[in-house]
């Protein structure tokens, strides 16, 4: 599953340990608009590999997040967690590459072609 959004924030890191050795965790904030109210999620990353890949991210940049959600019992509650295996920064702007090549029959004129052309 994928969720896209912009990083609002970020949150303390948690260390401990466990019978396979030192773990850390860190969640952060994502504010999605699929919707035309903007939500909120808490997502984490698990492990030192990324979590730094997380200090690579900055509030405002907009993300796509691979993640899994998952719940667990405990003592009759249920907890519910989304965790991110994958974190890429997605650009502004949809800019097309540069070998990218058209569909068959559309013409994509040169940047400098036509900029004084105006039709009315």
């Amino acid at each position: 599953m994928e969720i896209r959004g912009t990083l609002i924030g970020k949150l303390s890191q948690f260390k401990g340990s466990g019978a396979r050795g030192e773990w850390v965790k860190q969640e952060f904030i994502l504010e999605t608009r699929e919707s035309s109210y903007a939500r909120k999620v808490c997502i984490s990353v698990f492990g030192e590999e990324k979590v730094r890949e997380l200090e690579g991210f900055s509030t405002g940049d907009t993300v796509k997040a691979s993640v899994n959600i998952e719940s667990r019992e405990y003592n009759g509650r249920w907890y519910t967690e989304v965790r991110a295996w994958r974190l890429e920064k997605e650009t502004a702007g949809m800019a097309v590459p540069e070998d990218a090549s058209a569909p068959a029959g559309i013409t994509i004129p040169d940047q400098d072609e036509g900029a004084d052309d105006l039709p009315f």
